[in-house]
């Protein structure tokens, strides 16, 4: 139970200071209202279409594949910093055999973001039209 303590401290913190900044906002904030304050607003430019219309589906193509392979690096930096870490003499965590086992997969990791690299690239989502 006292290793909780921490835990659950940290949760009644956060809870405590999400509840302050919605009752803050709440009694602090403006409370003037109009025509021009309910208007959407885009790059401070007057909304030209409605907010409903269709997107092509290009855009949301590009969206994901961004996020795809922005999210994909990012599980490489971990990897990437222990092992520079490790070959200055400041990690030694794992033996060599382990070190080889993570390289080649990291490496099966890396190809298959080729892969995808490739397949989007052959279906077009990198061509501007």
């Amino acid at each position: 139970m006292m290793q909780a303590i921490p835990i659950l401290l940290f949760f009644a913190c956060a809870f405590a200071t999400a509840v302050g900044m919605l009752v803050a906002g709440t009694l602090l904030g403006p409370k003037r209202s109009g025509a021009v304050k309910q208007m959407p607003y885009e790059s401070g430019m007057d909304p030209a279409h409605s907010a409903w219309r269709r997107f092509d589906v290009r855009f949301h193509l590009v969206a994901i594949t961004f996020l795809l392979f922005d999210v994909e690096v990012l599980f490489l930096y971990p990897w990437a910093v222990a092992r520079k870490d490790k070959e200055h003499g400041l990690l030694a965590v794992v033996d060599q055999a382990q070190s080889s086992l993570i390289f080649i997969e990291v490496m099966v990791f890396v190809a298959l973001l080729a892969v995808g690299f490739i397949y989007a690239w052959r279906k077009g989502v990198f061509h501007w039209r």
